[in-house]
């Protein structure tokens, strides 16, 4: 290699290698555990393997394909990673649902097995035709549903007519940034002109660069993970708490808002006139519940109304009549708020 195809696989290489450090970082040793912490890790992790398996086989063709077969199936991770961070932050989940791991194991139960199967070695040109646009079409529409998410945040970066906080800043630069470099690899794949692998690698590097200084320049980064503000500790003043408890249950009960699937913290919030801020602090310290256990109490409260009153209904429907968006997460939430499954709350009903 000539001296500037050494400096771009160095830098390329490096900013591979200074990825999993990160990510390892996040994973484990951030003093504050927050789930957007292990899923900004994971996400590092995925990408610095998929840029690593980029930049090796660019700079050295002759590598054995498993190299091209690890970095396509790190790939896989890549869209789930960057979703669930995005939404244990707007949604300020601190544990991980079940329906979250079920889908991640299904991923990579799917994946594995495909390899196994199917290995890269021996089958090539079905990696290269139909695997790799199914794994990039599930990295885009991840994108596409972690946008929406963060679809308050990227329009308040893009309209500029409001100030931003250093946590909407960071969660839209690693968006971009991830949008970016799907694109990039994405075009390679069309066989767009001028457009390479290891174009993915230096956008890559250049994102993880302008991330680490930024951590560096903060003093304080724990705010960069709470897309709505450090939650205080500190109660809600004694009546100001019972006016916002009764807005919020005239906002549940009369208006229903609870059997919207997408209903967010900032939807709630806006409801009632007060930032999302300070509902998050009251509900986690006046009411000792999170934003989800608190929806979920209004849906669960729903469905044992219905459940009660009728026979003629699947306990599936009636979990997506009242809010859920899955039959998973209506029974995992049923079950942690009642003690007991649906099926046998309905079955100890009607034998009454």
């Amino acid at each position: 290699m000539d001296t500037s195809k050494e400096l771009l696989f160095f830098f390329s290489a490096l900013g591979a290698f200074n990825g999993i450090i990160l990510g390892v970082y996040f994973f484990f040793f951030t003093k504050k555990k927050y789930l957007t912490n292990y899923f900004l890790g994971a996400l590092l992790f995925a990408l610095s393997i998929r840029i690593a398996k980029s930049v090796f086989v660019y700079f050295h063709p002759e590598l054995p394909k498993m190299y091209l077969q690890f970095g396509l199936t790190a790939c896989f991770f890549i869209g789930p990673c960057l979703y669930y961070f995005v939404k244990s932050a707007i949604d300020e989940i601190q544990t991980i649902p079940k329906s979250w791991k079920l889908i991640l194991v299904l991923w990579g139960t799917l994946i594995v097995t495909i390899g196994v199967l199917y290995p890269y070695e021996i089958y090539p040109k079905f990696w290269r035709g139909y695997l790799i646009r199914i794994i990039y079409f599930q990295w885009f529409v991840y994108i596409a549903f972690a946008g929406y998410e963060l679809r308050d945040v990227l329009k308040k970066i893009l309209s500029r007519k409001e100030k931003t906080t250093p946590a909407e800043m960071w969660f839209s630069m690693l968006y971009f940034g991830n949008f970016l470099l799907f694109l990039f690899y994405f075009l390679a794949i069309m066989g767009a002109p001028a457009a390479t692998y290891i174009s993915g690698a230096v956008v890559f590097s250049f994102i993880l660069y302008l991330g680490i200084s930024i951590l560096l320049y903060r003093k304080k980064t724990d705010d960069l993970f709470l897309l709505n503000g450090k939650i205080s500790s500190k109660k809600i003043d004694s009546a100001d708490a019972i006016i916002w408890s009764e807005k919020l249950e005239n906002a549940m009960l009369e208006k229903s808002l609870y059997k919207n699937p997408n209903l967010t913290l900032q939807d709630l919030s806006q409801e009632i006139n007060i930032s999302s801020h300070q509902l998050s602090q009251f509900l986690n310290n006046n009411l000792g519940k999170n934003f989800t256990s608190f929806v979920n109490e209004f849906r669960i409260n729903e469905a044992c109304k219905i459940i009660t009153s009728t026979d003629k209904l699947t306990l599936e429907s009636i979990g997506y009549d009242v809010g859920f968006n899955s039959k998973s997460t209506f029974f995992a939430a049923f079950k942690k708020h009642m003690g007991t499954t649906p099926l046998n709350y309905q079955i100890q009903k009607l034998s009454i």
